[in-house]
């Protein structure tokens, strides 16, 4: 795979850590869980964006480009991180939230990722649930040209095959890290949404030969056209990276049995592993992504779907600002 082709920003604090989560493997009675921190990738208090916008901005300052542009839920972790790599860089950010889950709290309008992408200095537009956002990047796009501004569009969670290189990158890190600790990995389970990440995670272990395979816990989409998303997104960046064929579908799996309600929206699992792995670990993790992924990893824990002498790593994919947004949702006094 030929990676070093591609431009790239290298603004990742990395490695992320590999580290032991010995309380929550005692408390769940095996087997032995361990977390990759991609929530400490440095950027905007971190998390898996970082590495994809690694790539995307890259390319975007290679083509001359003055202006990002990208989308998301109110509660976007990439649109936060996209405001702050805009700042870094010297670029003006455009982003349009969508409200996909109608929550007219306090907290979820004005806290956490939406104070931070104001904070960094992005222009902030809304729009409602179920607007077709590519057009509506399109549009502001053809808005901002017209002014004279150079624009890129980064598509929602940075899901494309340029920014899956940087979950491509991840496998390689991650597997380079195993081998050095003598570590056999039999799961990597990761929350999967966009695309992006488990894409460029399966890319990275088929194309190494790891022998890792990749579980996606699905936050939003049902399982087919999860899988499928995932798969054709692997298909283009195997591609790109000259190893076409590399993924095969039987790679790409993903268990959407824990999205609950619909996406951004909290459930009793979600809640119950953010504050597992608060009080076990002190690691805290989001209400959107990484702590549904959590949920379902514990289940499946429960219901016997690992063996008690197995290493499965959970990849921390960041966002915990969010939880500045959901105070609402949990059971604590404010």
């Amino acid at each position: 795979m030929k990676l070093s082709k591609f431009p790239r920003l290298r603004i990742t604090h990395g490695p992320t850590p590999l580290e032991p989560m010995p309380r929550l493997s005692a408390a769940l009675g095996g087997p032995t869980l361990w977390i990759k921190r991609d929530d400490c990738t440095g950027l905007a208090t971190g998390g898996n964006k970082t590495r994809k916008l690694e790539y995307l901005v890259a390319e975007a300052l290679q083509q001359g480009a003055d202006t990002l542009i990208t989308q998301g839920a109110t509660q976007s972790n990439h649109a936060r991180q996209t405001a702050a790599i805009a700042a870094k860089m010297g670029l003006q950010c455009h982003i349009i939230l969508e409200d996909r889950t109608g929550y007219r709290h306090a907290d979820y309008q004005h806290s956490g990722n939406v104070f931070l992408d104001y904070l960094y200095g992005a222009h902030v537009s809304e729009v409602p649930g179920n607007t077709p956002m590519d057009a509506a990047m399109e549009t502001l796009a053809a808005h901002l040209r017209a002014q004279g501004r150079k624009t890129y569009i980064i598509p929602g969670g940075g899901s494309n095959a340029v920014g899956a290189l940087g979950y491509v990158t991840c496998a390689l890190e991650l597997a380079d890290q195993a081998m050095n600790m003598g570590l056999v990995i039999d799961s990597l389970v990761h929350a999967t949404g966009s695309a992006g990440t488990q894409a460029g995670l399966v890319v990275g272990m088929e194309g190494a030969r790891t022998q890792i395979p990749v579980l996606g816990i699905g936050v939003r989409a049902p399982r087919q056209p999860q899988e499928e998303k995932v798969f054709v997104l692997a298909q283009q960046t195997a591609e790109l990276l000259g190893v076409p064929g590399a993924v095969q579908r039987e790679h790409v799996v993903a268990n959407c049995d824990y999205i609950g309600e619909g996406y951004g929206i909290p459930t009793p699992g979600m809640m119950e592993a953010v504050t597992m792995l608060a009080q076990l670990e002190g690691i805290l993790l989001d209400p959107v992504y990484s702590g549904k992924g959590m949920a379902g990893l514990i289940d499946l824990l429960r219901k016997g779907h690992y063996r008690k002498d197995q290493n499965i790593v959970f990849l921390h994919t960041g966002g915990s600002v969010g939880l500045f947004g959901y105070q609402h949702a949990f059971p604590y006094p404010a």
